[in-house]
């Protein structure tokens, strides 16, 4: 071919096609393929345009939702059969206030109703099982409210909240109510013959400890969803079984707690199944919004809430310090995530503070020599 062919002269095929020198092939398609997806649009695939992430499973909000239900059903049945037909109401009162708020909000708003997520059915089920059985109503809507209007939707929905709604609505209604919070309800179930059922919680330093087949079964005081650790368990099985929720965090918080308290000469056993460290392991710590996103940083996240948890309970002035603890957790995974995130190969270091720029210095550290 001469050079006057290859550069589309005159007497090259391309001019004789009539075709402009500068204008590729396909662009003489478009008119036939404009014309084809008009006569049949299902000939063609669709091109969908969204922000990150770009990586979409077969599973929905609704889908995940569901199998945490599922999972919190046993601890459910539990509470119904230790503290018997108050706690049935008292979840009921929790998961249709939450679904009544999001659903107003929604209405208040002028957007989409999310109540069919099952989103609110979630956080409802569990700020009831964070509050004792027989609690006046009222303070369970209250703790609904909060969960659900001021943690929840005013920080733009589901997945955009900064701290698991629940574990706000129990520390708030332990600080406004905290006679009601600390009455808790004798077991109707009890297999042994100690009177430490009707005493304080097993982590007060006055009460009688229980055996740990008591405990572990759940015939001991305390909030609905956190005595029974077996009903609990079965929950987390079926969570994992499913791959809704990682091991990472539940192990590594129960596994970092039993290892401090026997290193204090404490009871390790009894440290986890009492209080609400089996609870919120399990069912809120994993909370997908509040939690890490990486391996690594599930780890730091849940080493954290046990050194937090073990501080509070060994040195502080309160029994309990599983909420504190997720509740101080939740604050720093955005830090968490930007520290453990992986660094792509030959990228600069990231930093705790600052945004990493691309001559390896943050914007701050940049700012500071100008």
């Amino acid at each position: 071919m001469s050079a006057e062919d290859k550069s589309g002269g005159a007497g090259s095929p391309r001019a004789a096609e009539g075709r402009p020198s500068g204008v590729a092939p396909a662009a003489e398609a478009r008119p036939a393929v404009r014309a084809q997806v008009l006569a049949d649009p299902d000939s063609v695939g669709s091109l969908t345009l969204s922000c990150s992430p770009q990586l979409v499973g077969p599973r929905t909000t609704r889908d995940i939702m569901r199998n945490v239900l599922v999972a919190m059903a046993p601890a459910l049945v539990a509470s119904v059969v230790i503290f018997g037909a108050a706690a049935l109401v008292t979840c009921a009162v929790a998961v249709a206030s939450s679904a009544l708020f999001e659903y107003l909000w929604c209405r208040l708003r002028r957007t989409p109703s999310t109540v069919g997520d099952l989103s609110a059915a979630v956080t409802g089920l569990l700020v009831a099982f964070n509050v004792p059985a027989g609690i006046p109503p009222y303070m369970v809507v209250i703790g609904c409210f909060v969960a659900i209007v001021m943690v929840k939707e005013l920080f733009g929905g589901i997945g955009k909240n900064f701290a698991n709604p629940a574990i706000v609505a129990r520390i708030m209604l332990s600080v406004a109510f905290p006679a009601a919070m600390t009455a808790y309800p004798v077991p109707r179930v009890a297999l042994s013959s100690m009177d430490a059922v009707s005493s304080a919680t097993m982590l007060s330093p006055s009460a009688q400890k229980l055996p740990w087949l008591d405990m572990f079964l759940g015939t001991e005081m305390g909030v609905l969803g956190e005595t029974s650790a077996l009903a609990i368990l079965l929950g987390l099985a079926f969570l994992l079984a499913t791959r809704t929720v990682s091991w990472h965090v539940p192990v590594t918080y129960l596994g970092c707690i039993f290892l401090l308290s026997a290193a204090m000469g404490l009871d390790p056993v009894a440290q986890i199944l009492s209080g609400g460290v089996m609870l919120g392991a399990v069912f809120m710590a994993t909370d997908y919004t509040t939690c890490p996103v990486t391996a690594r940083g599930k780890f730091v996240y849940a080493l954290g809430m046990a050194l937090i948890t073990c501080l509070i309970r060994f040195w502080g002035n309160m029994n309990e310090g599983c909420a504190y603890s997720i509740l101080f957790m939740n604050l720093l995974v955005p830090y968490i995530d930007a520290t453990c995130a992986s660094r792509p190969l030959g990228a600069p270091k990231r930093r705790l503070f600052g945004r990493t720029s691309g001559r390896g210095e943050t914007e701050r550290g940049a700012g500071a020599h100008e």
